[in-house]
C-alpha cells in the first residue's frame, strides 16, 4: 500500500469550488483508504495499491483527474507525490525562512516543464523591487518571493502560462508541513 499526496491544481478559486467533504467522499469513492484533505486548497492524502511503476502512477494520475472533473465539472490537472518523497522535499528547501519571504515549492508532472522552468527561472533579469530566487530540487523547483508580490514577480508571471496549467502546482513550504 502506497500513500500519496494528490496536489489539485486550481480548485476553489476562478469560480471552480471544490469542497473538503466532497472531495474527501470522491477519493473513497475511488476505492482509496486513508483519505485525508487538507486545508481547502486541493490537498489530499490516501493509500492505494495502484501506481507503484511509472505506467502505473500515470494511470492513477489519469484516473483522479477524470473522475474530479466528471464529479466537479472542470478540466481537472493534480500532481501525484508519494507520500515518503514529501518530507525529503520538504527537509529540502534551500533558503532560511524569514518573515518578509513566501517560502514555495513548484511541483512538476512533467519533468520536461520541470527543466524549463530552472532554464527559465536562470535567464531572469534580478528586480530589486521584487527579488526572488529558485533553485532546483530533487523533482521540484524551490521558490522565494517577497510577501505579497507572490503573482507579480517575474518567474510568477512565467509560470502562469496556459501551458502549464496542467503539469504544474505551486504549493506553500507551511501548508506542505500539514501533509507530513
Amino acid at each position: 500500500m502506497t500513500r500519496y499526496a494528490a496536489l489539485l491544481r486550481g480548485v476553489n478559486v476562478n469560480g471552480i469550488t471544490v469542497k473538503s467533504t466532497e472531495l474527501a467522499a470522491l477519493f473513497r469513492d475511488l476505492g482509496f483508504t486513508g483519505v485525508k484533505t487538507v486545508l481547502a486548497s486541493g490537498n489530499v492524502l490516501f493509500e492505494t495499491d495502484e501506481g507503484g511503476t511509472p505506467t502505473g502512477h500515470s494511470a492513477l494520475k489519469t484516473h483522479i483527474e477524470k473522475a474530479l472533473g466528471e464529479r466537479f465539472g472542470y478540466d481537472a490537472w493534480i500532481v501525484l507525490v508519494e507520500h515518503d518523497d514529501l518530507a525529503g522535499i520538504v527537509d529540502g528547501y534551500p533558503y532560511p525562512e524569514v518573515d518578509d519571504r513566501q517560502p514555495y515549492v513548484v511541483f512538476f508532472s512533467d519533468p520536461s516543464v520541470r527543466e524549463e522552468v530552472l532554464a527559465a527561472a536562470a535567464a531572469l533579469a534580478p528586480d530589486a523591487a521584487l527579488p526572488e530566487r529558485a533553485e532546483a530540487g530533487p523533482t521540484v523547483v524551490y521558490w522565494e518571493v517577497p510577501k505579497g508580490s507572490s503573482t507579480d514577480t517575474a518567474l510568477s508571471k512565467f509560470l502562469a502560462k496556459s501551458s502549464f496549467k496542467a503539469t504544474t502546482t505551486t504549493r506553500n513550504l507551511r501548508t506542505l508541513r500539514k501533509l507530513l
